[in-house]
Order: structure tokens, then sequence, then C-alpha cells
């Protein structure tokens, strides 16, 4: 009979005693059980003279101080100013004040010098006003839509221009009614 030979195995045998000879061989190096010059240092710092211990800070005493609530005002009650409770709010007197609970509309996002009247349609017997953008979009707009920045709403359209009614800040707290129109450019 023949002996089968397998020479891809017996290198890859070869290679792997190889390996770990060399393993093994840099274990055995790094174990170096020389611990002179630790020995040496630890020895070293006993030697030092000890110094004495810091003493500790001196705790300051503090007067107590007993809380006498008799003619104080009240730190849970809101704070009454005499001064703004004379004060008559604007918006109250003349009712005129932007409503914050309205669904802002696409051309409130714009200021309106960024926008351009640039025509008008009549669609089912009314008249529309178109308004371009400064992103370039063109929008339809119709009497009671709000455009601009200062809560503006259209009160009146005709062919060469549209009639706005602003409501801008006055004074802190109150608001007036400012009228202001969009003349045809193209």
């Amino acid at each position: 009979m023949g002996k089968l030979t397998f020479p891809g195995l017996v290198s890859s045998l070869s290679r792997r005693r190889q390996l770990i000879v060399l393993f093994v061989a840099t274990i055995v190096g790094c174990s170096n059980e020389d611990y002179s010059d630790l020995n040496h240092y630890i020895s070293a710092v006993k030697l030092r003279p000890k110094g004495p211990i810091e003493a500790l800070p001196e705790i300051k005493v503090i007067e107590p101080f007993i809380f006498k609530p008799e003619g104080l005002r009240d730190p849970f009650k809101p704070l009454e100013l005499p001064e703004q409770a004379d004060i008559p709010d604007g918006s109250k007197i003349n009712g005129i004040k932007p409503d914050p609970t309205r669904r802002k509309e696409e051309l409130e996002a714009f200021p309106l010098d960024g926008l351009r009247m640039v025509g008008t349609v009549v669609m089912k017997s009314s008249l529309w006003g178109l308004i371009k953008a400064s992103d370039g979009t063109i929008h339809r707009v119709q009497v009671g839509n709000y455009m601009g920045k200062n809560h503006g709403k259209i009160i009146r359209i005709v062919t060469d221009k549209i009639e706005l009614m602003e409501i801008i800040p006055d004074k802190p707290g109150t608001w007036r009614e400012q009228q202001t129109s969009l003349a045809l450019t193209e």
C-alpha cells in the first residue's frame, strides 16, 4: 500500500508550531521577576519624614434667623402693582387686537413690501386679485383674505389696487388699525 501525504496540512501544522513557540517565548521573555526598582522606590517613600497634618478650618457660627410673617406679603400670591391697575389696556378700550387663534394664511409669511399685485381675474362673478410673492409664486386672493406680517386683511379689490386694513402695535399692550394698499405693478 502506498503512503498518503498531505503537503498543505504538514506546512500548516508546522506554522502553528512556530506560532506557539513564538508566543511562549514572548510570554517567558516578558515575565521578568526583577522588581528591584519598584522595591527601591517604595523604601525611599517610606523613609521620607512625615509632615504635620493641617488643622481643619474653623467653622463660622451663623446666627439663626427667626421668620416673622406678620405684615409681610404672601410670596405665593401674584404681585399687584397699583400703577398698572389704574392704566387701562388700550386693546380693551377700542377692541382692536389680532386674533391669536386664527390660522395664518400663506401670504402672511411675507412682509407686505415683498408682495406685488400683478393683476386681477373674474371668477364666478367676483373679482380676485393676483399677488406675486418674493419667492416667485403667484397667489389668488379675495376680500377677507390676510397677507403681510401685520395681520393685513383685504377689505377691497379693484382692477388697479388691493386695499388692506392692518393691525399694528401702537404702545405696549395696545394696537391700532392702519389702512394700506398694494397697487398694480405689471
